[in-house]
């Protein structure tokens, strides 16, 4: 028999029943969910008695100093010179650390510094010259004065590691902990909560006519297992998040069958996160060709997942993101 999946319809309206269950611990709420199924129909049933929903109503863990009780958002720091939108922008040390500085001051909860671009077509960088790339900029925002939150966003565990030592907060994988099996010893050793995400194809073949059964059931069963796995090795399930991978080895019917449904991933038990900010489908959707020009279709998008229970969002433009989520809470009623 076919496994069943059970997804929140969740809602932001004032008008709350007395009855309605809340999400993740946060403001919203559902009174029924669809039941999803490999080869079935899916259908609508309500969540009373719905043993499925305790993981969907469970408050989330503090992960990073944040709380994941709403909404935040995650500046994008990309120190790296081939990065799909801002690839050398930031390529030094000082030059990403204003950038970040600015980020907190445009109102970032966390910032995620990356070394390594991982856009489709990507190379592997060398650990070494990842360190060279990232650290400078950790130990700058820290010695800066920064005290918030820091992502080192990589897929090895020496520039974990070295990013920790340096000031880093969270681990944000996005091949799933699946790259490099140090990765999962350090973050259990120093105690620090993970990211893990869908993506565990090579960055440089990943765009190459990727296939799956049901892209959104295969990609829980992949979150689910790797949770699961990082939870055998020592981290707790309360320090991790997950990340469904919109754009890693995805097309664009794949991003939006997993948009359209993303509040299935909280039966993971996990505070989820999105990065979609720029991305190539926002474009091709909303006629942007140039990457900074999609600034309204990435808002769109957070907005939407947010709309869904997601309490992280990763982007580039974080002003414009925080004007449009503070008029987004006003209007679900602070």
């Amino acid at each position: 028999m076919a496994r069943s999946y059970y997804r929140p319809i969740v809602q932001y309206d004032i008008a709350r029943p007395a009855h309605a269950l809340s999400l993740a611990g946060g403001r919203g709420w559902f009174t029924h969910v669809e039941v999803l199924a490999r080869g079935a129909v899916p259908r609508i049933v309500s969540a009373d008695g719905v043993a499925q929903a305790a993981p969907l109503c469970a408050p989330r863990a503090t992960l990073a100093g944040l709380s994941m009780d709403r909404p935040c958002i995650m500046g994008i720091v990309n120190a790296t010179p081939d990065s799909f939108s801002d690839g050398g922008l930031h390529a030094t040390a000082t030059d990403a650390i204003a950038a970040g500085l600015a980020m907190v001051q445009a109102g970032a909860d966390m910032l995620d510094i990356g070394g390594e671009s991982t856009r489709p077509g990507a190379q592997l960088v060398d650990p070494t010259e990842e360190i060279q790339r990232v650290v400078p900029v950790i130990a700058g925002l820290r010695a800066q004065g920064y005290g918030g939150a820091i992502s080192i966003d990589t897929r090895k565990g020496d520039v974990a590691q070295a990013a920790l030592d340096a000031g880093a907060d969270l681990i944000n994988d996005v091949s799933g902990f699946t790259f490099d099996p140090t990765l999962a010893m350090v973050a259990a050793t120093a105690g620090a909560p993970v990211c893990v995400m869908h993506g565990p194809m090579d960055p440089a073949t990943m765009h190459k006519d990727p296939r799956y059964d049901d892209v959104l059931l295969d990609v829980y069963d992949f979150l689910e297992a790797r949770i699961a796995t990082l939870v055998a090795q020592g981290i707790p399930h309360s320090r991790i998040m997950a990340d469904p991978g919109i754009g890693f080895g995805k097309t664009q019917a794949h991003n939006l069958a997993l948009l359209a449904r993303l509040s299935l991933f909280h039966g993971l038990g996990v505070p989820l996160l999105l990065g979609v900010s720029r991305k190539r489908f926002i474009g091709t959707i909303g006629g942007a060709a140039n990457a900074q020009d999609r600034a309204p279709g990435s808002i769109a998008v957070a907005l939407g997942a947010i709309a869904q229970g997601v309490q992280l969002v990763r982007v580039h433009d974080v002003a414009e993101t925080r004007q449009a989520l503070a008029l987004w809470r006003a209007m679900h009623g602070g």
